[in-house]
């Protein structure tokens, strides 16, 4: 009875084996599928894409770079003001 018992075992665990076999070869062939249905679905999804014209992207080009220069002109306004600020609270005159 042993012996049966012993062999249920090796049997259970011949089956665990195949079947994790069977599930890497399932997976070692999936990515191909996987991969072309990615690509299909990308094509698609462009098809899908509302582009902007080119009058809409120089409109937009232009209102960032004016936002660039106006920010960066108030950033460089308040540094100089921290740095004279600095200046007098240190007792240096501003022409050093």
């Amino acid at each position: 009875m042993a012996k049966d018992a012993s062999l249920t075992k090796e049997e259970a665990k011949a089956k665990k084996a195949n079947e994790k076999n069977s599930k890497k070869a399932a997976l070692a062939k999936k990515p191909k599928k996987s991969i072309v249905k990615y690509f299909k679905d990308l094509r698609s999804e462009f098809k899908k894409v509302v582009w902007p014209s080119k009058k809409t992207v120089f409109n937009n080009t232009v209102v960032v770079l004016v936002t660039l220069v106006v920010s960066g002109v108030c950033i460089w306004g308040i540094d100089t003001l921290f740095a004279a600020l600095l200046r007098l609270a240190l007792g240096m005159s501003i022409t050093e």
